[in-house]
């Protein structure tokens, strides 16, 4: 390997949680996490850091570095390059986020939490319960503890807001971290009440029954739009469009 040593790249992946070291084939450092079916390979080309996953869905979602065209390593599904060891730190870190939130990490846990919980009508608060604070954390991994629409960082006052309801989505649905938004308190209420939507593309939507002095409290007076939003976001915000936003409503809000 040529650039970074295979110490350095080691314990790159180490410091990242890929503590599980597979060895080295063909070039490649090859390392996973416990209690979990992520695969990651690493090698140093020149002054390019190749990091190769073997999860499709995870390569999808990943904001950082280029699409990497070289051999790949058996079983991983694609790579993406780098310039500088920061940057490949923080590709594994957000891999690392995703591969415990996307699709079906947060069912799985949360059916794990609940399997021995008995339908009757308490406990199944208790199985929403969980199963909404594993939504909420895995939001919250998600967004980088970020409101989505505002940028507000402060834990306490964000909120995991469904696009399609608790009460309407399956178990996949619920806790499927594409149903939903990390959200401001004040945006999160008009969310869930349908007084602003936000469209597949990212646009905001404030609905035209709010007032201009409701807009300026919620920071809606200016056009805003959600980055970052994915193709698999776009049924759950489709369905809010829809059927949330569009619901009729009991009264005109009054300035």
């Amino acid at each position: 390997m040529s650039g970074l040593s295979p110490i350095i790249l080691a314990k790159l992946a180490n410091d990242a949680g890929f503590v599980v070291e597979l060895g080295e084939a063909s070039g490649w450092l090859a390392f996973a996490m416990p209690d979990s079916d992520l695969k990651l390979w690493l090698r140093a080309q020149d002054a390019t850091l190749i990091a190769a996953l073997s999860r499709r869905d995870v390569l999808a979602e990943l904001p950082i570095g280029a699409p990497w065209s070289g051999s790949l390593p058996g079983g991983a599904a694609g790579a993406r390059q780098v310039a500088s060891a920061n940057e490949l730190l923080t590709l594994l870190h957000r891999a690392r986020v995703l591969e415990r939130t996307l699709p079906n990490a947060l069912l799985t846990q949360y059916q794990q939490a609940t399997d021995h919980i008995d339908a009757t009508e308490a406990e199944a608060l208790v199985r929403q319960r969980r199963g909404q604070a594993l939504f909420r954390q895995g939001l919250f991994d998600y967004w980088g503890g970020r409101c989505a629409i505002s940028g507000l960082e402060v834990p306490q006052l964000l909120r995991a807001s469904h696009a399609k309801p608790w009460k309407d989505a399956s178990d996949a649905e619920r806790l499927d971290v594409h149903n939903g938004l990390l959200l401001a308190a004040h945006l999160d209420a008009a969310y869930d009440q349908g007084l602003i939507t936000v469209h597949p593309d990212g646009r905001v939507e404030p609905s035209p029954r709010l007032p201009a002095s409701a807009l300026a409290v919620l920071g809606l007076t200016d056009p805003q739009h959600v980055c970052g939003l994915k193709a698999a976001h776009a049924p759950f915000l489709s369905w809010h469009v829809a059927k949330v936003y569009n619901k009729p409503l009991p009264a005109p809000l009054n300035d």
